[in-house]
């Protein structure tokens, strides 16, 4: 018997495809699919897939028993009405004039005179497809050459520095929120708990030798005040912990020691924490007031040491 069941291996596909780029579109799941970021969407996915199969077998099960309950005639009938609906005959007469070739039957036509040990050269014409192909690249080129050569559209060399301005721009972006790629000019002040928490454990671990466990200095300076030998803030506190301080006699550098983001971390710590605090022993203050550049102007005293940039060693 041949019934509509012999197209569900069409059906299924279609609709089980139809379905999930439906659940990709409507599912954020950033740069991921929605398949690899919520696994529970690859057991839907499997359900659906069964429930298509199911419903197939059972159309299949219901259109076969009909079918038994039908005379000899209404059976002729229904398999007459079901072969005529389902040929693709638009389709079959499509492709062989997309091909261009001739039947078998009809090779006699365009045999030519050539004979070469028996064997017979055919005066086929080229596929309209390939031919149909040739014109569109011929309007392509004709298109082209008049863009970039004639009216001077952009040439690789402009396309290319603007893909790398575009580019640099979004590794900016990335940087200004990756903290593992943070550096002097980049690094900002870290104010979450998680962050605060992991830059103390970095200088219980790292600083306190030098600087106590209060900040209060000990071989290093006193971290408590406002005085800073080579400035305060940020990215003078991070540059500080990564270069080392003053050559010498200063901190070592711990960038070869330190992650970015620990530094970052650590550095955050000292400015939130620790600076401002009042330590059991404080040390000396050694170095001059840093004041924040960015700070009101009414806000500035009148002894100012450092400039807006990074203070080098």
């Amino acid at each position: 018997m041949k019934n509509t069941s012999s197209l569900w291996w069409i059906r299924v596909p279609v609709i089980f495809f139809l379905i999930f780029g439906t659940m990709e579109y409507f599912i954020d799941s950033g740069d991921q699919p929605a398949i690899i970021a919520y696994p529970i969407t690859q057991f839907f996915m499997l359900m659906v897939l069964i429930l298509l199969i199911a419903i197939e077998l059972i159309l299949s099960s219901i259109e076969t028993v009909m079918f038994q309950t039908l005379s000899e005639e209404a059976k002729e009938r229904y398999l007459s009405s079901k072969s005529k609906k389902w040929e693709w005959t638009w389709g079959k007469r499509t492709y062989q004039k997309m091909l261009g070739s001739k039947p078998i039957e009809a090779e006699g036509e365009i045999v030519l005179d050539h004979n070469y040990d028996g064997i017979r050269e055919l005066d086929n014409k080229l596929p309209p497809w390939w031919v149909y192909m040739f014109y569109a690249s011929i309007v392509f080129a004709i298109i082209y050459m008049l863009r970039f050569h004639v009216f001077n559209d952009y040439d690789q060399a402009l396309e290319y520095e603007q893909e790398v301005a575009a580019a640099q721009l979004e590794i900016e972006d990335y940087k200004k929120t990756a903290k593992g790629l943070v550096d002097v000019n980049t690094v900002e002040l870290l104010v979450d708990t998680s962050d605060i928490t992991a830059g103390e454990k970095i200088f219980q671990s790292n600083c306190v030798a030098c600087h106590m466990a209060d900040g209060g200095g000990g071989i290093g300076p006193n971290l408590t005040d406002d005085y800073w030998i080579l400035g305060g803030g940020i990215k003078n506190v991070f540059h500080t912990i990564s270069e080392g301080g003053r050559d010498g006699k200063g901190m070592i550098a711990w960038k070869q020691t330190l992650k970015p983001v620990e530094m970052a971390q650590v550095a955050s710590y000292i400015l939130t924490v620790i600076n401002g605090k009042t330590a059991a022993n404080p040390k000396a203050a050694e170095g001059d007031i840093w004041v924040d550049p960015n700070a009101p102007v009414n806000e500035i005293p009148e002894q100012v040491s450092d400039t807006t940039s990074v203070v080098m060693n």
